[in-house]
């Protein structure tokens, strides 16, 4: 997809990368950087897996930047291309993150942390939470000093894409890369038996995630003198 579509720069958000549907090793992180990403993202999974701490002591790995100091890892990142700086800010909402123990009272409000941030150059968000009202909100507040406010978290792309006024671009959630078919990558049978006998759907034990076909979920960014002057989604379902 870098061939194809000429990307000068790569960001994926994979808190779910690892075999189990949920966290991040360090082995799918190298092989997601060996295959051409440039900078990996994070949210309420990134501590998931047992080794979460090691993926994020990787340089090119961030998580939510809007925890208060003794959280493992960092939620900013500088990459250069051709000369220029982008600032990679990842922060959440609160309703991202209740449930994460390793962060358990350690959230801040994310337009503290952006305000406090070292934002050099052209700058991209990636805000990882439920509420589609939030994200929209933060991006009107840093419109025109972002690129860009992508949001993820939910795994279900949303269709509208947006430009605001001051060249920052909005879209409410970019998707998930995975098993088609399911709840959100994984089997749905558990979830619904969870549902229907105890009214529980995420009583354990967790379904696992999904095998076959994989639907891609990302979108595309032109971006001039820190302003992005177009937005297009990529969407590739599997063939029917």
């Amino acid at each position: 997809m870098r061939e194809q579509h000429q990307a000068d720069l790569v960001i994926v958000n994979a808190e779910n990368c690892a075999p189990s549907g949920l966290g991040q090793t360090t082995k799918q992180v190298e092989a997601l950087l060996d295959a051409g990403v440039d900078l990996i993202t994070g949210g309420n999974h990134s501590w998931d897996s047992p080794d979460s701490v090691d993926a994020l002591a990787n340089p090119k790995v961030i998580r939510p930047l809007n925890l208060c100091e003794g959280v493992p890892g960092r939620g900013i990142a500088w990459l250069e291309h051709a000369g220029q700086t982008v600032t990679v800010l990842n922060l959440a909402d609160a309703c991202a993150m209740k449930s994460v123990r390793a962060t358990a009272g350690k959230f801040r409000p994310a337009y503290t942390a952006w305000h406090e941030a070292d934002r050099r150059g052209t700058v991209i968000v990636d805000y990882h939470g439920d509420h589609v009202l939030e994200k929209q909100i933060f991006a009107r507040a840093v419109d025109g000093q972002a690129a860009a406010v992508l949001g993820t978290h939910t795994h279900e792309a949303t269709s509208a894409l947006h430009i605001l006024p001051g060249g920052t671009a909005l879209v409410s959630d970019v998707g998930m890369n995975g098993p088609d078919g399911g709840v959100q990558g994984f089997a749905y049978d558990g979830f619904v038996t969870g549902l229907t006998t105890v009214g529980d759907p995420f009583a354990p034990p967790l379904p696992a995630p999904l095998d076959g076909p994989i639907v891609i979920g990302a979108v595309l960014l032109e971006i001039e003198g820190g302003r992005t002057t177009r937005i297009r989604r990529i969407t590739e379902w599997p063939s029917a």
